[in-house]
This record gives C-alpha cells, structure tokens and sequence, in this order.
C-alpha cells in the first residue's frame, strides 16, 4: 500500500496514493490508521485526490479513521474526489457524517477554524 504522511504539530495528512481502497489493502489499512492515531496524532486529514474506486472494506477502514479522531481534534476526508468515490459516500449517507473539504487546504482551515473557537 502507498500512502504519504505529513505530520504537523496539530494534524497529520494522510494522502492515499493508491486507485483502489479495496479488500485487499484495507485492512492494512486500518492497521495503519490504529498506529497513527496510537502515535497521539491529534487530528487526521484523509486526502482522496487518487483514489478512484473504494469498496465496503475500503469504506470501513474510512469509517475507522473517523471513529478513531471524531472525538479528539478531528477526522476530515479531503481532496477532489472521483465520481465513483463520492457517488459511494452519498448513497451510503456518510457525507452527513464525514467532514468533508474539497482540498486539503480548506481542510486545514477547518482544523484551525475549529481550533480557535
């Protein structure tokens, strides 16, 4: 699986540099996302740009990193994301859960929006 990870003070990007989210890395996946979020990373940012297809595995390692930060500093799925891919999210309702930001900076500024109130 690839993926780069930028770790700030506040927040950490998470960009998915894979075309699939599938059975066959999520779980590997979520693993990751375990370790991040056990290393005290306050709030992840999950960039999507790449990613043009995610099943129900890929769905629920997503599901996993939001479950892991919703209650700390927070969990934003950033980035212009496929058709497929948003497709995906809506029909399963998650855009009323996730915090959702077209670009990876607007996500930042959500996180320091959040920050300062």
């Amino acid at each position: 699986m690839k993926y780069r990870l930028d770790k700030q003070e506040r927040f950490a990007v998470l960009t998915l540099d894979e075309d699939n989210l599938n059975s066959s890395i999520a779980p590997q996946f979520k693993s990751d996302l375990i370790i991040l979020s056990n290393e005290g990373i306050p709030s992840l940012i999950l960039d999507l740009t790449n990613v043009k297809f995610v099943d129900s595995s890929g769905l629920s390692a997503i599901l996993t990193g939001h479950r892991l930060w919703k209650d700390n500093g927070g969990f934003i799925v950033a980035g212009e994301l496929h058709p497929m891919v948003k497709k995906l999210i809506e029909i399963s309702r998650l855009d009323d859960i996730f915090r959702l930001a077209p670009s990876v900076n607007q996500a930042i500024e959500m996180l320091n929006t959040k920050a300062a109130n």
